[in-house]
């Protein structure tokens, strides 16, 4: 896949790619307007998100109802390295939710592409091209 990263102004970063624009900005104490999430916030609901979309298939494979299942994500952040240091992924089920599926729902969840990629991270090469 191909993304296509413009500087529209300010702060601004947006990635377009398949008909889409993903538009990224910096807070206001960073010198950006605040009106879109930043890359980083980006990537943090991708990770999820990504569980979401596995544990909706799941519950939609077995016709269990969604409607009150939610997700939390906290995060810890390591301030003297600068990084991400532990992500913790909640799956709130109602009660009556089937005890022979609550395991099967964190092995879902944990077939998220995003945690999969971050487990294994691909190589990365940046250079730089000449604009015909």
């Amino acid at each position: 896949m191909k993304m296509k990263v413009t500087f529209p102004g300010n702060k601004r970063v947006d990635a377009e790619f398949n008909g889409f624009t993903v538009q990224t900005d910096q807070p206001i104490p960073s010198g950006g307007d605040n009106s879109a999430p930043s890359p980083f916030d980006y990537f943090l609901s991708s990770m999820v998100t990504c569980a979401g979309i596995f544990i909706l298939g799941f519950c939609n494979n077995r016709n269990l109802p969604t409607d009150e299942i939610y997700l939390e994500q906290d995060i810890e952040f390591d301030p003297i390295n600068h990084r991400l240091a532990k992500v913790k992924i909640n799956i709130f089920i109602p009660i009556d939710f089937p005890e022979k599926y609550r395991g099967a729902l964190i092995n879902a969840a944990n077939l998220c592409l995003v945690k999969r990629t971050i487990q294994d991270p691909p190589d990365f090469e940046i250079d730089t091209v000449f604009i015909d």
